[in-house]
């Protein structure tokens, strides 16, 4: 992650953020496309910016108040600030604070992408690099405006960079179909620009692929699923499940370096970010000096303990230490008992009991010691105080095996899900006969929840497939734009009028 830190604050009006406050600062030492983007360490210096934006402590870890409070994996501690208690409730209006600092993080990272864009061809770089460094940055920019459509629906496309005020009232896309042709567009582009180069943190051609494959499913199964402003897509249903079956496919058999992992716990091991399964992940060690090169995640999921170091019992009958937590996302019964009882993600990747550094058992969800079975994919046993290396696992192998299985919904695709159930010793599916496509991609969904539980998917698969208020209780009652969308921040709409 220090690579990341490379750019002095000068930069930001080159490749800064989006809002009115971040440009209405005179900058000292200023850089301008000028009188940067002169040699190719300037070039990767920018690309880097692009990526540190992911990091932003208002973007990673409210990217799972989103994703899994107002899903049904989990619920929020009862002291916990209003703005998350109504994510929990599905209660989100426009002021809420977790959505601003969301949305505005999305945009920032979009104008870091877009100051690449704009700048690196033409610069008489090596060819190789240019493309290289054109690829993840449309690999970004598509990466972090489908976040924008998955959470508001018809949010701003900001194509070009800002480096001006008056260039901050971007228009609202006229339709799905202007939102998805822009994003399949940056994609494709990023895939024909891009080699498969495994570099933790970065994109490749395999990640650029991987990625399609889920913004065609998304349209796929939103389509189909009668998602409101969904209609306005024009290919069919069919032909865009062909799409991302067609993009998973070339993840899955056209290339050597990423695979699927046979041991569960190796996935969730933080000293092992370029693992098999790892087609995108963050950058983030615990040799970091701020927040954002370090990871805090695992604080959110592991439950508080009396502020005290407790050991977690290895499948090996080891034992691990770890912090404890702020008992923030706390698993509901229903995503914990729809494990079989004898899955291994459940048995090995849920925690139960705790012990002393002896392995003596000092406390256990049994007694209440433990206030509800914690997650251990954000567990770092070589933890530094506060400071872990525990990653957001934004693109999984895993995640596109799924992908390629429910777009499919056939026996090449059934092949995808019984691997992913083999591993964790949950009973295979033996064929697909007698089911109806619906029928095999809801199980496949349902398998989702179980498979990337706590990776930041589960609400945006509940929206996709317009099962959001069959599977969570409070979002009952609500209109059909309401679960589908989060409103844009009023501040955004204030700022902005051409949101409306």
């Amino acid at each position: 992650m220090k690579q990341f830190k490379k750019l002095i604050v000068a930069l930001t009006l080159v490749v800064g953020g989006t809002s009115c406050e971040g440009l209405d600062v005179e900058p000292t030492g200023f850089y301008s496309d000028e009188n940067f983007y002169k040699t190719i360490e300037d070039a990767e210096a920018s690309i880097l910016y692009a990526y540190d934006a992911l990091t932003l402590v208002s973007y990673a870890p409210v990217t799972y108040y989103f994703t899994e409070l107002a899903s049904d994996n989990c619920i929020v501690k009862a002291d916990e600030g209003a703005d998350a208690q109504a994510f929990v409730n599905w209660e989100v209006t426009a002021q809420n604070q977790l959505l601003t600092q969301y949305y505005r993080s999305i945009y920032i990272a979009v104008n870091r992408a877009n100051a690449v864009i704009e700048n690196i061809e033409g610069k008489g770089f090596n060819p190789e690099d240019e493309k290289r460094i054109l690829g993840e940055a449309l690999f970004l920019r598509a990466y972090n405006h489908f976040n924008a459509v998955k959470a508001f629906g018809l949010a701003p496309l900001q194509k070009s960079l800002i480096d001006k005020l008056d260039e901050t009232t971007a228009t609202l896309p006229a339709d799905m179909q202007e939102v998805y042709t822009f994003l399949i567009d940056d994609l494709t582009r990023a895939i024909d620009n891009l080699e498969v180069n495994r570099v933790t943190g970065r994109a490749d051609k395999v990640a650029a692929q991987a990625l399609l494959s889920k913004v065609y499913l998304f349209a796929a199964s939103a389509k189909e699923s009668g998602v409101p402003k969904y209609n306005t897509i024009t290919e069919s249903v069919d032909n865009l499940y062909a799409k991302a079956a067609e993009y998973a496919g070339m993840v899955l058999n056209n290339q050597g370096e990423y695979s699927h992992d046979t041991d569960l716990q190796n996935i969730y091991n933080v000293d092992s970010p370029n693992g098999p399964e790892h087609i995108f992940i963050l950058s983030l060690d615990r040799s970091g000096t701020e927040e954002g090169d370090y990871s805090k995640l695992s604080k959110y999921f592991i439950p508080y303990i009396d502020g005290a170091t407790v050991y977690l019992k290895n499948t090996n009958g080891t034992f691990s230490p770890t912090h404890d937590g702020w008992s923030v996302f706390q698993t509901t019964d229903k995503l914990f008992t729809s494990y079989e009882a004898e899955d291994k993600r459940k048995t090995d990747l849920f925690v139960s009991e705790i012990y002393n550094q002896d392995g003596v058992a000092v406390g256990s969800v049994a007694d209440g010691t433990v206030i509800y079975p914690f997650t251990r994919k954000y567990v770092d046993p070589l933890f530094e105080g506060d400071k872990t290396s525990t990653r957001p696992y934004l693109i999984r192998y895993s995640d596109i095996q799924l992908v390629y299985a429910e777009a499919t919904a056939n026996a090449d695709g059934l092949a995808q899900y019984n691997q992913i159930r083999s591993r964790a010793n949950a009973t295979e599916l033996a064929s697909i006969g007698g089911l109806s496509k619906a029928d095999f991609r809801k199980l496949v969904v349902e398998e989702r929840q179980r498979e990337l539980a706590y990776e930041g998917d589960r609400l945006w698969d509940l929206r996709r497939t317009n099962t959001v208020q069959s599977n969570v209780t409070n979002a009952a009652g609500l209109s059909p734009e309401a679960v589908a969308f989060y409103p844009i921040p009023q501040r955004e709409i204030d700022l902005n009028p051409n949101i409306n």
